[in-house]
């Protein structure tokens, strides 16, 4: 086991904005899914899985798909304009993020959940992922580009809840979405150890709680895969949006994998 902390971990967060709602979480070691969940809901039980699954000596990348910085009271970020000018023809613009809209008694979660993660386990924010790192680094990331760019789809996966979209329509993108990540078995880098939660879990007849726990968990393994991935290729393969400063987000550059 203690070989295993050794290798360098990367860990995806689908952060809910809100601890009453779950959070999914998977954590990526030496080219293998080790753990991931779908339904966690306070930021104590996000830490502890953290903590779980750091790598002792050879760095660890957590990659977050929620804002982690929000400097302004309204409008949009910087980061979060500039990417949706470049997806928005593939359906994967970002949402706008600010205070107004995400504070809850004056908190940010994806602020909290930075401090925490630095405070607890030395982590540092960073919108620069060094190629073989062996630092512990947290970056804001978002996966419906990120899909698109490492995929070479022409527009995004609707698993999504929406208007007019049906259960049918939801259960056939997700089928979808996790053909997809099988797919990484060959990629570069390779994920492996998905099959038990991409194949075994019947998508179809999803409804409800469990039907969000799954996407949050196939959201989460791709937030991992995304860390793993920036780790592997260093900053040359990945696209930058915003700023340290004023929030950033980090998206796979396109066509790796079409």
């Amino acid at each position: 086991m203690a070989k295993k902390r050794g290798k360098p971990s990367f860990i995806g967060i689908d952060l809910a904005w809100s601890d009453r709602n779950p959070s999914g979480v998977a954590a990526i070691r030496d080219g293998r899914l080790v753990a991931c969940s779908g339904g966690l809901g306070k930021m104590s039980e996000i830490l502890d899985f953290v903590g779980d699954h750091l790598s002792r000596r050879n760095g660890s990348i957590v990659a977050v798909d929620a804002p982690l910085r929000v400097p302004n009271e309204t409008g949009i970020r910087p980061c979060d304009r500039a990417l949706s000018a470049d997806w928005r023809r593939y359906q994967a613009g970002a949402y706008p993020a600010n205070r107004k809209l995400l504070e809850r008694d004056g908190v940010v979660r994806g602020e909290a959940l930075t401090a925490a993660l630095s405070e607890r386990f030395k982590f540092y924010e960073s919108d620069v992922i060094p190629r073989r790192t062996k630092a512990r680094l947290v970056c804001e990331v978002y996966p419906h580009p990120a899909l698109v760019s490492l995929f070479g789809l022409d527009r995004t996966l609707k698993y999504k809840r929406g208007r007019g979209r049906s259960f049918a329509e939801r259960w056939s993108e997700l089928d979808r979405y996790r053909r997809l990540l099988r797919k990484l078995r060959k990629a570069d880098p390779r994920l492996r150890g998905t099959r038990r939660l991409l194949k075994s879990t019947e998508v179809y007849g999803l409804r409800g709680a469990a039907l969000q726990a799954y996407e949050d968990a196939l959201d989460a393994i791709t937030c991992a895969y995304i860390a793993s991935y920036f780790w592997r290729h260093g900053p040359r393969a990945v696209t930058r949006y915003g700023s340290l400063e004023e929030g950033h987000i980090l998206v796979p550059q396109a066509g790796r994998f079409r």
